[in-house]
Formats: structure tokens, sequence, C-alpha cells
């Protein structure tokens, strides 16, 4: 049987586990795609505007 501090530290532990699981689950699914796919359109905003001005000139 566990006493208090035992079982204390336990939820604190897992706790903190399923925070940092449910954390990594979030950025990897949702933040690093959208973060990938802003860069690699906002790049190809940039090198759209870099032709049209060279055909401008």
């Amino acid at each position: 049987m566990l006493d208090f501090s035992q079982f204390s530290g336990l939820v604190l532990f897992m706790f903190i586990f399923t925070t940092g699981f449910w954390l990594l689950l979030f950025l990897l699914t949702f933040v690093v795609p959208y973060w990938i796919g802003g860069t690699l359109l906002e790049n190809f905003k940039l090198k759209r505007e870099a032709k049209k001005a060279a055909e401008g000139k």
C-alpha cells in the first residue's frame, strides 16, 4: 500500500507525463504542420513577387 507522499508523487508524475504527452501530440499534429505550411506558402509568395518584379523590369 502507498502512503500519502508516495501516492502524491505518483499522481504528480502521472500528471506531468500525461501533460507532456498531450502537448507533444498537439505540437506534432497541429503546430508543426501549420508552421511548415505557412513557411512554404510565404516562400511561394515571395518567389512569385520576385518573378513578377523581374519580368516588369
